[in-house]
């Protein structure tokens, strides 16, 4: 049974640059951090090492630019080192003019909800090869049955022979060899 879970999101706002300017308390729930902790922090914090060496930040950012909305599945890191696995959906901030002036970003921590998907593929996997396993044991028992039919046509057709050889004890000699 999956664990009741709180599903709230944490919702913080960034300058142009992915400086963190605004933080709520689902922010602090999720990641650990207080407002006074990370407010004029770069948001890459959050991110894995190996993401932020790849750029996955900027990337993000010019993506939010360019359509719109950026929206993605990946690990986040909070406070104390811990991973958890989260739906990041990243905003661009307009003003009245239409000119960009900020980022708004919602994170969501799925991670209970990746592990039960997780779980469910392996039970698919698992059953998928439960069932093949059974059919393979069904041909392999046809096959037997079959072929342990015509072994006793065989035998039958060999005693058959055996009787009609009569008293030729040569010919019955070959038929047991």
């Amino acid at each position: 049974e999956i664990p009741k879970r709180d599903w709230s999101s944490d919702v913080c706002s960034s300058d142009l640059n992915g400086v963190v300017t605004s933080w709520n308390a689902g922010a602090e729930r999720i990641k650990g951090y207080a407002a006074d902790e990370i407010i004029g922090q770069h948001f890459s914090r959050f991110y894995t090492e190996r993401d932020r060496s790849a750029g996955a930040q900027a990337r993000a950012l010019h993506r939010a630019v360019q359509e719109g909305r950026c929206e993605s599945d990946s690990w986040r890191v909070r406070k104390d080192g811990t991973l958890f696995w989260a739906n990041v959906v990243i905003d661009p901030i307009r003003d009245e003019s239409g000119t960009l002036v900020g980022f708004a970003k919602i994170t969501r921590d799925i991670t209970e909800r990746r592990e039960a998907q997780i779980a469910l593929q392996e039970a698919q996997s698992q059953r998928a090869h439960a069932q093949k396993m059974d059919a393979l044991g069904q041909l392999t028992g046809g096959v037997a049955h079959d072929f342990n039919n015509l072994l006793m046509i065989v035998a039958g057709q060999l005693s058959k022979l055996r009787r009609s050889t009569g008293g030729n004890e040569a010919a019955k000699a070959s038929l047991d060899a």
